[in-house]
């Protein structure tokens, strides 16, 4: 159920980061991991595929030391969902947040 839950908000960073600069698989997972994000490959790289073969990243391949390594960046489509993101995680947070400040300000 956890798992559910935190998904979309790891989606979101991934979005996000590929907006940032390219991203890959073994990156994606140290720098979800210390937002407390604790994914396995197996959810991960599913999601990367699913937000590829939906448009929302561009993917393309390197070759790294002698690897195959899959890179990925964000496509417009993409841009335009995550501001879109955006904006519903500044209206979440502004309200629970609010609610939660004045739950303790009593």
């Amino acid at each position: 159920m956890l798992r559910d839950f935190f998904l979309g908000s790891i989606k979101i960073h991934i979005l996000y980061h590929a907006d940032v600069e390219p991203i890959y698989g073994a990156y994606l997972m140290e720098e979800l991991a210390s937002h407390g994000y604790n994914i396995s490959p197996g959810t991960l790289y599913p999601t990367l595929k699913q937000l590829h073969s939906n448009g929302f990243l561009h993917k393309y391949e390197e070759n790294v030391h002698g690897k195959v390594r899959k890179y990925y960046v964000i496509t417009e489509e993409g841009r335009e969902l995550l501001e879109e993101a955006k904006q519903q995680v500044r209206e979440l947070a502004s309200e629970v947040l609010e609610e939660d400040w004045r739950n303790h300000s009593e």
